[in-house]
């Protein structure tokens, strides 16, 4: 099984949900691992791997040296398509099916972080919203209590309705700097608007980073997955 993880924006939370995400799993007692599509900005082993390894509280794995979890490493830090023409490359999603087809050799389920948001071109052609309806992963989204997070969000939601994109859950990144008001208030509006959508998805809180993963957010996620399981059956 295959579950991608993508955000109503760069910069919402993708890499610390993968890796929480992942925690969650692992304690479960499921066999997870976590791969990236593209990372841009860095160089060697992505840095979002190295992040999910840390949050998971596990050390680099053999996957992870062989380039499986992470086929695009590209210098710029900018759009996956801008920094691979910048290195006179291009992003080829057949790669990154594939290296996700070998890590599903060996793990269940794969978690598969996007880069930035669900339109981000992967290339000249194809956006990332297109290769995850093309590929028929189920989705979680992270959002977020920042200001703007409404408008971002529902409109994520609109598009995976229109390319039949299945929300699994929506994981709700609580930011400090947003106010109890508008924190409580955007996570209500946001809950209505997936039961509407899809009566099956939920809403997920996801914990403090810091503070480690909770008893309920474990239980949350193996829900995730045992309602995703019963639906493939």
């Amino acid at each position: 099984m295959v579950i991608a993880v993508s955000g109503i924006d760069t910069g919402v939370g993708k890499t610390v949900a993968t890796g929480m995400m992942a925690r969650a799993l692992l304690q479960s007692g499921y066999r997870v691992m976590t791969q990236k599509m593209v990372q841009t900005g860095c160089s060697g082993i992505a840095e979002d791997v190295v992040e999910h390894r840390r949050l998971m509280g596990v050390g680099m794995q053999d996957v992870d040296h062989e380039g499986l979890t992470c086929p695009f490493v590209f210098g710029c830090p900018a759009s996956p398509h801008l920094a691979a023409a910048i290195e006179g490359r291009e992003v080829d999603p057949a790669v990154i099916t594939r290296a996700t087809r070998r890590l599903e050799e060996r793990y269940e389920p794969v978690l598969l972080e996007g880069a930035g948001g669900l339109m981000v071109p992967l290339n000249k052609t194809t956006l990332l919203i297109d290769y995850l309806a093309q590929s028929r992963y189920p989705l979680v989204l992270v959002s977020s209590s920042r200001l703007g997070s409404i408008n971002h969000t529902l409109l994520s939601l609109e598009a995976c309705s229109a390319r039949g994109i299945r929300v699994a859950a929506l994981l709700y990144n609580r930011f400090s700097d947003a106010s109890d008001t508008i924190a409580e208030d955007t996570r209500s509006v946001l809950e209505e608007a997936v039961r509407c959508q899809d009566g099956r998805s939920r809403v997920i809180d996801l914990p403090d980073a810091s503070h480690g993963v909770t008893d309920r957010f474990r239980q949350e996620m193996a829900a995730v997955i045992d309602s995703l399981e019963q639906r493939n059956e």
